[in-house]
């Protein structure tokens, strides 16, 4: 239904064939049905099993399958993250360790294709933040593998009690929220309403029928706020036993998992040794989350913590087309004016080393495009608020 409502956006099933097919994964197709619920049109994105048999899948097996992809970095690590925070939740579930935890959601082809596909489907659409309204919970009993569960599953209210996810009552005695759509809310998306333009509208249609539409909404803009102060949480550490390969992963992995800004800084340490200070920005409900990420993936034994206030310029995030293909570009706005233009990097070195050309002429056909084109809106965020 998430990724229903991004076709029905404007996503093109084609585009999202291609992404998808920058997997080693087999076995499905996709179809796009046009339907007509209590008067409101939208997209029921159906995944057909055309294989009927797939192989068993553990979490390590999903890792290589990324990891080996030709997605972009931002789709590969933040779909890894989502798959990963859904293994976590079920491995607590059941009581057993992550890595030989085993069950059919992991490994579906459809979610596989239902996460991948909505991440790369951001990505396609220049989403810079996923926004989400209070979660419908239906009721009632749910025949899994496992038995009879109580709605929600399990594994679906221990992800939205992990980022303290707010939630509504909802009348349909069924399951109206797969562990699934919640990993990708809980890992993605802020609860929130930000004041905004509305661009666009799409709804999303699930299988099941009700007396009123069973949809996701999503809607598609600008954030209003041109400049302003913040609120954020600044985490860091010191280390002094930690590899090169080891910050960047860890690095990497921050930012896939929410952090606004990653740096380190070379420092001087006690009996002389050379070390670094880790630091991340992050919005105070990404906190929590990134401190127990760092605290895994590093040697340090503890992590600062404390609230810090931020200034910010205005952004607009968005897609050009340059000779080569698409690109995203960042824009930093003043006074209501643009002030500059900055391509993403990954995108640029993408065209340069499949097209065999100079990277800085990519990045200057990109600011090219851009400086052609003024956002009708004026400076903002894209945002995407998805309710039901």
């Amino acid at each position: 239904m998430l990724l229903g409502a991004l076709v029905d956006l404007g996503l093109p099933l084609n585009t999202l064939r291609e992404d998808l097919a920058k997997m080693d994964l087999s076995g499905y197709d996709l179809e796009v049905v046009r339907e007509v619920r209590c008067g409101v049109s939208g997209t029921r994105l159906l995944v057909r099993d055309i294989a009927r048999a797939h192989p068993a899948r553990h979490l390590p097996d999903i890792r290589r399958l990324l990891e080996t992809s030709r997605l972009s970095p931002n789709v590969r690590d933040r779909s890894l993250a989502v798959l990963e925070r859904l293994a976590r939740a079920e491995a607590r579930v059941h009581g057993v360790p992550i890595e030989e935890v085993h069950f059919h959601e992991i490994g579906a082809v459809d979610t596989l294709v239902d996460v991948v596909g909505f991440v790369a489907g951001l990505e396609r659409l220049g989403v810079a933040e996923v926004f989400a309204s209070p979660v419908p919970l239906g009721s009632g009993m749910i025949r899994t593998e496992h038995g009879l569960l109580p709605v929600p599953a399990p594994a679906t209210i221990a992800l939205l009690a992990e980022v303290n996810a707010p939630t509504r009552p909802h009348p349909a005695q069924t399951e109206i929220l797969t562990p699934t759509a919640a990993a990708l809310l809980a890992e993605l998306a802020t609860f929130a309403y930000p004041p905004m333009r509305v661009r666009a509208v799409g709804y999303g249609f699930g299988e099941k029928e009700f007396p009123w539409p069973n949809a996701v909404r999503a809607w598609l803009g600008e954030r209003e706020e041109m400049t302003g102060r913040e609120e954020v949480v600044l985490l860091e550490c010191n280390l002094d036993d930690a590899t090169g390969e080891l910050l960047g992963y860890v690095m990497e992995r921050l930012f896939a998992a929410g952090a606004l800004d990653v740096w380190f800084v070379p420092v001087q340490m006690k009996k002389s040794r050379p070390g670094v200070v880790l630091s991340a920005l992050a919005r105070p409900e990404r906190a929590d989350a990134l401190v127990g990420l760092i605290l895994r993936e590093t040697p340090t034994l503890g992590v600062r913590v404390r609230p810090v206030e931020r200034v910010v310029a205005g952004r607009a995030e968005r897609a050009v087309e340059t000779p080569w293909g698409s690109v995203r570009v960042k824009e930093k706005w003043l006074e209501g004016k643009r002030v500059s233009i900055s391509p993403e990097y990954e995108d640029c070195a993408r065209i340069a080393r499949e097209r065999g050309i100079p990277l800085e002429e990519v990045y200057a056909a990109a600011r090219e495009a851009a400086t052609d084109r003024t956002p009708a809106a004026g400076p903002s965020l894209d945002s995407c608020a998805s309710s039901c």
